[in-house]
């Protein structure tokens, strides 16, 4: 049964997980990771004088444990409530995974921001936003109605091309990570940028092709043509602003909003891509299972 609450609250969460991940950049893009030296506490209190760095690394900190709140009520809400097992066993591994980011997070202090660790926890952060995206499209009423399917007749199949969109955007992610972190140069960023964005741009315009009265699958490929295109633009908009500030004593906001703009459309577009392989999966059936049941109902007639 559709539970209208819980989906509120879903939707909720997701959306204060991107505002999560948004003062996660902001605290990068200031420079701001070391201004609180110590973790769990924020120089040894619960509630340090904001200001300067401090506002932006406690901030985040604060976000993240609101969000790890939330987190706990959903996994109990789901396994109270819903009939699926494997929704109740993915509110679970939802709230293992915000538990595991705020074990990241207080390494990357402790540890004075080492950058694998670094890059895993805006990795985690990533997987995190679009697990929340996820749970809240499976407790809508449309995702509990049932699929609409269509066949999937074309080459390469669909089925296969959403598999393997969803870590694809990752691995970009992982890239502008390691850049932002400075584990890598520019360059794998923008290869990553071109190939990758021309791959979901391709993908989303061939389920339009085939799909586009499909009102789910026409849905998110529009929106993951859309983000697409502005994470791109936000991307040339965030490197530009950085070249031009390299001199500047002090982070810019003009770099500092670019660049938190564009860590938060990244996040976006790896939701978007989660969103239209999952729907693909649901809707699109393998033209060899379409076969196979017409050749069974042609036996039982």
């Amino acid at each position: 049964m559709f539970n209208l609450p819980l989906h509120r609250f879903c939707l909720m969460l997701a959306v204060c997980t991107l505002f999560l991940v948004v003062a996660g950049a902001s605290v990068t893009s200031n420079q701001a990771g070391l201004s609180v030296p110590d973790w769990p506490l924020s120089y040894g209190q619960v509630m340090p004088e904001m200001k300067d760095g401090v506002f932006y690394e406690h901030g985040h900190r604060m976000i993240a444990s609101g969000v790890g709140f939330l987190t706990i009520i959903l996994a109990l809400w789901l396994w109270k409530s819903d009939d699926r097992v494997w929704m109740r066993n993915l509110g679970l591994a939802a709230l293992l995974a915000v538990i595991a980011q705020g074990i990241l997070g207080g390494m990357t202090v402790l540890f004075l921001l080492p950058k694998a660790i670094s890059v895993s926890h805006a990795c985690l952060a990533q997987i995190f936003f679009s697990t929340t995206v996820a749970i809240a499209l499976f407790t809508s009423a449309g995702w509990r109605q049932g699929p609409v399917e269509v066949e999937d007749s074309g080459w390469p199949s669909l089925r296969m091309l959403a598999l393997v969109l969803p870590p694809l955007v990752l691995m970009q992610i992982a890239l502008g990570a390691a850049y932002r972190h400075r584990a890598l140069g520019i360059m794998p960023h923008v290869i990553g940028a071109i190939l990758i964005g021309t791959f979901l741009l391709m993908v989303a315009v061939f389920v339009l092709v085939q799909f586009g009265s499909h009102p789910a699958l026409r849905r998110c490929s529009l929106w993951l043509i859309s983000i697409t295109f502005f994470q791109i633009l936000l991307g040339v908009v965030a490197y530009a602003a950085r070249i031009s500030t390299l001199d500047a004593p002090y982070p810019m906001p003009v770099m500092v909003v670019s660049t938190v703009l564009h860590v938060a459309t990244g996040a976006l577009t790896m939701a978007s891509s989660v969103l239209l392989s999952l729907q693909i999966l649901r809707h699109v059936r393998p033209q060899a299972v379409t076969l196979a049941a017409s050749q069974i109902a042609s036996r039982t007639r």
